[in-house]
């Protein structure tokens, strides 16, 4: 399972662990996602994506249908 937000097209980002003597091993810093089901009035359809925590209170502020349609300008989703 791809570690990728469905909206935001967040992925992980690669940074170091800094030891207390300084010493830096590479780690990554993961997105928050959710798996969530979304009821699109439009299609008549629950769709479920993986959204991060930032994706739901977008989807929250504008609503599913304009945030899919700026996802799918955006490249980061397809919708047939």
């Amino acid at each position: 399972m791809a570690k990728v937000c469905d909206i935001t097209g967040k992925r992980p980002r690669v940074g170091n662990n800094v030891s207390h003597a300084n010493n830096k091993t590479k780690r990554k810093f993961y997105p928050n996602l959710h798996k969530k089901n979304f009821y699109v009035p439009e299609e008549d359809a629950w769709i479920t994506l993986k959204v991060s925590s930032k994706a739901l209170r977008t989807i929250n502020k504008k609503g599913i249908s304009a945030v899919l349609k700026e996802a799918q300008a955006e490249g980061h989703i397809i919708i047939k």
